[in-house]
């Protein structure tokens, strides 16, 4: 009788225990789960920051592109786009990355773009020069053979640094976002130019 008594109080105990397991495990896995969830919200971020900086990255690689093809990088250097972003100093590009119809990048190229040095290319130069390149022979180099000078082409190899700086735009167009990538790329490019513009782009 002893006995049965005891088995009854056991099991009676045993019920309460259960329940507390229960809960410290329901209240486990609830921390499981919003770990979980932050765990992923915070690599979502991670990625979106990523794509964000690969855009700009292209972004700002492009605008040097345009840069190189503007007849007005060697001429202009301050100013090489005819028609910047609207609302934006010279020099300045903008590009819709996602093609919703708003622009999402602005790309500044700054400072403006500097000659590092130029080389006068000789007619003799074993690399084909544009037709261009050839004309403008100085006339006193007629029937004088090699001198000074008459050796030399109407064109100068030269070497641009361009330094371009690509962000987000705010909602407004007109500024910057205040968080987001910013993205900087240095780049040194080699431009033929003709010797006109040695003296004022390259002095």
């Amino acid at each position: 009788m002893m006995r049965h008594r005891y088995k009854i109080a056991v099991r009676r105990s045993q019920r309460g225990v259960t329940l507390v397991v229960g809960m410290i495990m329901l209240v486990l896995i609830t921390l499981l789960v919003l770990a979980s969830f932050h765990l992923g919200r915070n690599n979502l971020a991670i990625v979106g920051n990523a794509q964000q900086r690969n855009e700009a990255l292209a972004a700002a690689q492009q605008t040097i592109e345009a840069a190189v093809d503007s007849p007005l990088l060697t001429s202009s250097p301050g100013s090489i786009f005819p028609t910047p972003c609207s609302g934006w100093p010279a020099n300045t590009l903008c590009y819709d990355v996602n093609a919703d119809g708003t622009n999402d990048v602005v790309v500044q190229i700054t400072p403006a773009p500097t000659c590092v040095k130029a080389q006068v290319i000789p007619l003799t130069s074993p690399i084909p020069l544009p037709t261009y390149c050839r004309g403008g022979v100085n006339q006193s180099c007629f029937g004088q053979g090699g001198g000074a000078g008459c050796n030399d082409s109407s064109c100068a190899n030269s070497l641009w640094d361009i330094r371009a700086v690509a962000q987000n735009l705010a909602p407004n167009g007109t500024s910057a976002a205040s968080r987001g990538p910013v993205a900087v790329v240095n780049q040194g490019i080699a431009k033929v130019v003709g010797t006109s513009e040695i003296a004022t782009a390259c002095p």
